[in-house]
């Protein structure tokens, strides 16, 4: 009997949602032609809702299509099966339901033999809770997931799909940004780059960032110095900044360069803005995974406020190139990386194996399919990877204490 196969994207968006429903959908036309293929829409809001979509079978001849766009073809959303009071409150669920048994029950009553979850460490944490509740209850269904984010920051895996993308657009995106540094004298410009715990995305566009810059020809007898348009700080939550020592070294960049590019990880000095608005009586919202919303709290804002009047700013601009990195079509590196990622986990699915496709780093790199309780988030970035030592370096910023834990 021809295979059910259903798909859901869920998370924040990275490029590589629709490229991976299409590279998943290559390898099933080939390892199981007759198979039928849905979507949830909107991920798990749309499976405990039973909303989904079923792929034609035109779908097959347009993988290139889905492969060249970003975003997801079915929908994303933020939902945590194991969060009862918050998919009762959302209208996910009724009151007294219990929303791993209605996904579980949706999965059964749509007779669907294979589900592939493509999200980061929340998405695939709360895949591994319904893979368990779906054994634990005896539902005989397979659950593999594509580790999808642009933080990079899951255990363990080595690389994430979309993350390579995220950094050269990251980078791609400030290139136009940092022209606004002749938009008046002693303009401070800070740039925030998505990064909650991790600060590999911020590090990897900064280094992509430079190596553009090397690539490009000046005329400093103008204002057109590689200088005015170089980085001068990249903050990231592993360092420990000393924001009093930075100061002075910045300053000293403002009045050589007339300007300082800050790169930061939207992540840096959470805790302490956190602390900062709880402390006036504010109430800090944060999401169904318990996560403080970020984008409200507004770090960027935060940190260009108190480097303004330290460093003497005529002007101050914040830029986030998240929402542009994030939204991109995967480039060639990070289609390459989805493809073997599809290959291994629609192989592994067939033969009823469970877990996350990726490069286990506790395995040499190898490409295997990882299993489900072996997969969390936090991982964080380490600062002493040679690349981004000598990024440090090259800018003039010294390194400063490891942080171990956020």
């Amino acid at each position: 009997m021809p295979k059910k196969i259903a798909f859901l994207t869920a998370g924040g968006i990275a490029p590589c949602l629709s490229s991976s429903i299409g590279a998943l959908v290559e390898q099933y036309a080939t390892l199981a032609p007759d198979a039928e293929l849905i979507g949830y829409l909107h991920g798990y809001q749309g499976l405990l809702l039973g909303k989904s979509i079923r792929f034609p079978e035109s779908v097959k001849d347009n993988i290139d299509v889905l492969c060249a766009f970003g975003g997801s073809a079915i929908g994303n959303s933020r939902v945590k099966l194991t969060n009862v009071a918050d998919c009762v409150k959302r209208g996910f669920v009724k009151e007294g339901e219990i929303p791993l048994q209605v996904a579980a029950e949706q999965l059964k009553a749509d007779k669907i033999d294979i589900l592939h979850t493509i999200g980061g460490d929340d998405t695939n944490t709360t895949a591994a809770d319904l893979a368990k509740y779906l054994e634990d209850n005896g539902y005989g269904l397979t659950v593999v997931g594509m580790p999808k984010t642009v933080d990079n920051d899951v255990y363990p895996i080595e690389q994430t799909l979309g993350a390579w993308t995220a950094a050269e657009q990251g980078a791609i995106f400030y290139e136009n940004i940092a022209n606004e540094n002749t938009t008046s004298t002693r303009q401070l410009i800070v740039h925030e780059v998505m990064g909650r715990h991790c600060g590999w995305l911020t590090a990897r566009t900064a280094l992509e960032y430079r190596s553009r810059l090397d690539g490009r020809k000046w005329f400093p007898e103008l204002l057109i110095s590689k200088e005015r348009w170089d980085i001068d700080a990249v903050w990231i939550p592993e360092m420990d900044i000393d924001l009093d020592a930075e100061t002075v070294r910045l300053r000293q960049r403002m009045d050589d360069n007339d300007c300082v590019h800050v790169f930061l990880s939207e992540g840096a000095g959470i805790d302490a803005i956190v602390r900062e608005k709880e402390a006036a009586g504010e109430e800090v919202r944060r999401d169904a995974f318990g996560h403080v919303r970020i984008d409200e709290l507004d770090p960027g804002k935060w940190f260009a406020t108190q480097l303004a009047s330290r460093l003497g700013a005529d002007k101050v601009l914040v830029q986030k190139s998240g929402y542009f990195g994030r939204s991109a079509a995967p480039n060639a590196r990070d289609l390459e990386l989805i493809r073997k990622s599809a290959a291994v986990g629609a192989k592994a699915a067939l033969e009823g194996i469970s877990g996350v496709a990726g490069l286990d780093e506790d395995n040499g790199g190898e490409m295997s399919v990882i299993a489900f309780p072996r997969i969390k988030g936090g991982k964080p970035f380490d600062i002493d990877t040679p690349w981004f030592t000598e990024l440090l370096e090259a800018i003039g910023q010294p390194k400063g204490a490891k942080v171990t834990a956020h």
